[in-house]
């Protein structure tokens, strides 16, 4: 592996990666969902693995966040209720140790009993949390019927729980389906909303490619040669922190970069350049010097992909399945060529 320790020496590089203030970011309960949307940034699925954040790693995880500066957070997955009771845990550990909860994330999979839903909202404002983020788009509505999200959102309103839809411009939209009820088909989908749904709803929803949303990209993208690429300059997303995600194993996720996972706390206290391989080869000289990385162990790169990222997801995939590099989580890339169909 490559040193960079010439350049801490001439005092081009500080000892360590420095990221910024972890102000805002949610943490991410489980990687386990009911639903596999295509659009999933985090590749999350029925069948990933891991369970749900333990009451001992939250509690590190909230100690160490409010180290790095944050002070709230939303909490997300996955799907945060497949475990209601482990979900009451992690509010109260963060209402516990000072971080309060914006709002909690759900697809509505659980709305079906209006009981149940009271219940729910009942011991959530218990927790200290008054706000759910309820997601609807036509991705979500291949595995859970539109009109859960819609039901979810007037029990909120009728119990004065706050809650916004996530995006409310495709209620209309839906409103559309004829069984509303039922979770739909990508044909059904197409037949009653528009064939090229996944591209339209991929445009309006501001989504970035990468995880499983990459294999839109991928469908309707326009290949360009590799080295149109290449551009060997930094890539800071990995030194930003305008939308961290910390999951349940503790581990910091840098904004849109998924498949990258580093301890949270050296996200907090600093990276050590040594450690990372391919995180010290984006953050120096970004993909192209990624690509030099993996080419001096064999990897073969296509002639052409549909962008830089997508560039890069291929080859931090392939690390992936080579020693040597444990900021990149082998499960993610392979979860997110899964359910493309």
């Amino acid at each position: 592996m490559p040193s960079f320790d010439p350049l801490v020496k001439t005092g081009k590089l500080s000892p360590q990666h420095t990221i910024g203030r972890l102000e805002h970011g949610g943490i991410m309960a489980n990687y386990q969902c009911n639903a596999a949307c295509r659009h999933c940034l985090y590749a999350c699925s029925p069948q990933r693995s891991g369970g749900y954040i333990q009451p001992q790693v939250a509690d590190e995880v909230c100690s160490l966040l409010r180290e790095g500066g944050t002070r709230s957070v939303h909490i997300g997955g996955g799907e945060p209720f497949l475990d209601m009771d482990l979900l009451i845990s992690l509010l109260d550990t963060c209402l516990r140790s000072g971080v309060a909860v914006d709002y909690i994330e759900t697809n509505a999979f659980w709305a079906e009993d209006e009981g149940r839903v009271k219940k729910y909202l009942h011991a959530l404002k218990m927790a200290g949390v008054d706000t759910l983020c309820i997601s609807l788009d036509p991705f979500h509505a291949e595995y859970v019927p539109p009109a859960l999200p819609i039901k979810l959102a007037d029990i909120c309103r009728k119990e004065g729980f706050g809650y916004f839809l996530w995006q409310e411009k495709y209620r209309a939209l839906l409103s559309r389906l004829k069984q509303p009820n039922k979770a739909h088909t990508r044909e059904e989908l197409k037949a009653q909303l528009s064939c090229d749904y996944a591209l339209e709803t991929a445009q309006t929803y501001g989504i970035r490619f990468g995880g499983r949303a990459l294999s839109i990209e991928a469908e309707y993208g326009t290949p360009k040669p590799k080295a149109d690429l290449l551009q060997k300059r930094p890539c800071r997303n990995l030194l930003t922190s305008g939308h961290f995600h910390v999951d349940l194993y503790g581990r910091y996720i840098p904004p849109g970069c998924t498949g990258i996972v580093i301890p949270l706390e050296e996200a907090v206290r600093g990276v050590p350049h040594d450690k990372y391989p391919a995180f010290d080869a984006l953050v120096t000289g970004g993909v192209a010097s990624l690509l030099d990385l993996a080419q001096g162990l064999g990897f073969k790169a296509q002639t052409t992909y549909t962008s830089s990222c997508a560039l890069c997801i291929d080859i931090r995939y392939w690390l992936s399945g080579q020693d040597g590099f444990p900021e990149l989580d082998a499960e993610h890339y392979a979860a997110s060529v899964e359910y493309c169909g």
